[in-house]
C-alpha cells in the first residue's frame, strides 16, 4: 500500500463529498447516487479505515439520503478483493510452503471487507476451513489513513454535527480499527463466545484453530450459510426463527455478560441449512458497563411513557444532552415514533410507517445537534443497536418487544 497514492485518493474523495454537501447547503440538488458510486469505486480498492467508515455510515439507514446509503451498502457485499498474489505473500509468511499444509486454497475470496478477506481452504487431511487474511501492509498505513479520515470527517460540520461528536466518532473508529488488527484477541473472543453460548442451539460460532493461526491469519472451521441480506425474500418461518435467535442473543450478551459484538453489518451473519444463525466476525467486541445499561433502559422507559421531561433527565444523566434548552417537541415526536414497536403483542419491524416516522425525524435531529451530543462511550453501543434494528427490519421480524423489555425495565429501576 503506497501512502502517497492513498492520501491523494482520499483527499479527492473528500473534495467530491464536500462539493455535494456544499451544493445541498446552498439549496442545490446533490447527486447522491453519483457520489455513492465514486465512494464505492475508490474505497473498495483503498480498504482500511476509510472503507470501514463508509461501511459504518451505510448502517445509518435512517439518516443518509437513500441513494447514498444504497451505494455505500455495496461495500458490505461487493467490495473488490485484493489480488491473490498479495494475499499469498501473507499466507507464505504464516505457513511457509503452502503445499505442505494445504491441499487447496481458493484464490477467489468468498468474503472481503475493510481490513481483510476470507479464503476457503482444504488441509492435507481433507478438512475444510477458512482463512481470514489481513491485508498486507495494513498495519503500516493505518495511522496515516486515520489522519486523512479525520480530515474527511470534518465535513460533518456541514451537517451541524458538533466537533465534540466528530472527535468522539473518530476515536471510536480508531480504537475499533486498531482492535481489528489483533487476530489473537479475535480468536480468544471466538473461543469465549462458543463456550458462553453453547446452550443456544440455534446459534453457531465458528471454532478458531490456534495451531493454524498467526498475527495476520486467523484460521477457523468452515461454517457455510446463506448471507443475512439474501434471506430477506426467504421462508417466513426461517426468518422469524433467526430474528428471535438474534434478539435472544443480543439480550443475553448485554444483560447477562456485559459485552456486545459491535460490528452488526449484515455481512457478518448468515443462516445455515438447519436454520441456525451463524456469526462470522468477532473482531469488535466491547464491554458494556451495568451503569450504562441501566441509564439507557431508564431513557427507554421515559420514552415509552411519552414523558419528554423524564427523557431529558435521562439524557442528561447519560451525558447525551448539552447546551441550553431541551428539544421537548423532538422528544415527543421521537417517543411517538418509537413507542409502537414496544406495544403489547407482536409488532412488525417491517412496518414502513415506523421507518417513515424515523426518517422524517432525521432533519430535526440534525437541527438539534447543538444540544444533543451523545457521549463517546455510547456511540459504538448506540450504532450497534441501530445496526441490529435494521437487521431485524431486513428479516421482517415480528417480535413482542413489550414482553422482552418489561423485565429489563424492572431490573433497571431497582
Amino acid at each position: 500500500m503506497r501512502e502517497r497514492g492513498r492520501t491523494r485518493r482520499l483527499l479527492g474523495l473528500g473534495a467530491r463529498t464536500g462539493g455535494a454537501l456544499i451544493r445541498t447547503r446552498l439549496g442545490g440538488q446533490a447527486d447522491w447516487r453519483a457520489l455513492g458510486e465514486a465512494l464505492f469505486e475508490g474505497l473498495s480498492e483503498l480498504k482500511g479505515p476509510a472503507m470501514k467508515l463508509a461501511q459504518i455510515m451505510s448502517q445509518w439507514d435512517d439518516l443518509l439520503p437513500p441513494d447514498l446509503a444504497e451505494e455505500l451498502a455495496r461495500l458490505q457485499r461487493q467490495a473488490e478483493p485484493m489480488p491473490w498474489a498479495s494475499i499469498r505473500v501473507s499466507l507464505v509468511e504464516q505457513y511457509g510452503d503452502l503445499a505442505d499444509r494445504f491441499r487447496e486454497i481458493e484464490e477467489r475470496p468468498f468474503a472481503s471487507a475493510s481490513m481483510g478477506q476470507v479464503h476457503r481452504a482444504v488441509t492435507r487431511d481433507g478438512e475444510t476451513l477458512v482463512l481470514k487474511v489481513q491485508y498486507p501492509g495494513l498495519a503500516e498505513v493505518l495511522e496515516s489513513d486515520l489522519t486523512q479520515v479525520r480530515r474527511l470527517m470534518r465535513l460533518g460540520r456541514w451537517f451541524k454535527v458538533p466537533q465534540a461528536r466528530l472527535d468522539a466518532l473518530f476515536e471510536e473508529l480508531a480504537a475499533s480499527l486498531r482492535g481489528e488488527l489483533d487476530y489473537h484477541a479475535e480468536a480468544e473472543a471466538l473461543a469465549r463466545y462458543r463456550a458462553r453460548y453453547a446452550h443456544l442451539e440455534r446459534l453457531v460460532i465458528p471454532e478458531p484453530l490456534p495451531g493454524l493461526s498467526g498475527p495476520r491469519v486467523l484460521a477457523m472451521r468452515y461454517e457455510p450459510g446463506t448471507p443475512l441480506r439474501e434471506l430477506e425474500a426467504g421462508d417466513d418461518a426461517t426468518r422469524q426463527g433467526v430474528a428471535e435467535t438474534l434478539a435472544d442473543w443480543i439480550t443475553e450478551e448485554l444483560f447477562t455478560h456485559g459485552e456486545l459484538h459491535a460490528d452488526p453489518h449484515a455481512g457478518n451473519f448468515a443462516v445455515n441449512e438447519r436454520g441456525q444463525l451463524v456469526i462470522y466476525d468477532l473482531g469488535a467486541v466491547i464491554p458494556v458497563p451495568e451503569v450504562r445499561l441501566r441509564a439507557m433502559m431508564q431513557l427507554l422507559e421515559a420514552t415509552l411513557a411519552r414523558d419528554p421531561m423524564a427523557m431529558d433527565e435521562a439524557l442528561l444523566r447519560l451525558g447525551g444532552r448539552q447546551g441550553q434548552g431541551a428539544p421537548l417537541s423532538l422528544y415527543r415526536e421521537s417517543a411517538e415514533a418509537v413507542a409502537p414497536l414496544f406495544a403489547p403483542g407482536e409488532q412488525d419491524f417491517g412496518d414502513v410507517r415506523v421507518h417513515r416516522r424515523l426518517r422524517d425525524l432525521t432533519p430535526k435531529v440534525w437541527a438539534a445537534m447543538d444540544r444533543l451530543q451523545p457521549p463517546a462511550d455510547t456511540l459504538l453501543l448506540s450504532r450497534t443497536l441501530n445496526g441490529h434494528y435494521w437487521n431485524l427490519v431486513r428479516l421482517g421480524a415480528r417480535l413482542d418487544m413489550h414482553a422482552r423489555t418489561r423485565p429489563l425495565l424492572e431490573w433497571a429501576g431497582k
